[in-house]
């Protein structure tokens, strides 16, 4: 009988390391709304938060139209949107704004609803990450905000920036992975600045080829 070779056959499954979850507590220790016709967001005292999102905000509602973000379908598209809100750290947004050489970023220059505190490497949350909130609201996180142009436009006119273009094109560079996540809300109702959030981060894993 033929001897099979079975280095040429290795095992089919891959090794999966399992990271199991947990909890942390984190605080909304800011938070923010833009106008319907503006990403650019200002601060306010409270959120009041459906299904759609933020009420009347810039954006609010179930589903959206596809961008860039999404080449996996016709740029306008209807779709989801699991893009309701914006939150960011302010550690995260400090190492960035070294990095593109300025004194500060402001959360609400890139349009971000909330600044969450207490969560080390904010932007590393993964997604289906839970927020509940005191008050009763749960939020569900989608994603990293993957950084954008668009926002580094915003951050060059605050600052006055000599060459604008170049400054808006720095953002995307500097802030990978730093930008903060968005997310989708779960469970309605009104959160206000100060609310202690408890984070159920989900189990995790890795697989290794």
């Amino acid at each position: 009988m033929q001897e099979t070779n079975l280095e040429l056959f290795p095992t089919a499954e891959p090794t999966i390391d399992i990271v199991p979850g947990r909890k942390l507590t984190a605080k909304a220790v800011a938070l923010y709304a833009a106008p319907s016709d503006h990403f650019e967001t200002k601060a306010v005292e409270e959120l009041h938060l459906g299904f759609d999102g933020i009420a009347n905000d810039f954006h609010s509602g179930m589903t959206r139209r596809s961008g860039g973000r999404e080449p996996w379908y016709p740029r306008g598209t209807e779709m989801r949107n699991e893009r309701q809100l914006s939150l960011v750290a302010a550690d995260e947004l400090s190492i960035v704004a070294e990095r593109m050489g300025l004194k500060e970023i402001k959360p609400e220059w890139i349009g971000a609803n909330m600044l969450i505190g207490g969560v080390p490497h904010l932007s590393m949350l993964p997604a289906g990450s839970l927020m509940f909130f005191e008050g009763g609201v749960t939020i569900k996180i989608d994603a990293q905000n993957k950084p954008c142009r668009v926002a580094g436009q915003s951050i060059a006119t605050h600052v006055h920036a000599s060459d604008r273009d170049a400054a808006a094109l720095l953002f995307p560079q500097t802030a990978k992975r730093l930008r903060g996540l968005v997310a989708w809300v779960e469970k309605p109702g009104v959160v206000r600045v100060g609310e202690e959030i408890s984070v159920r981060v989900p189990e995790q894993w890795i697989y290794k080829a």
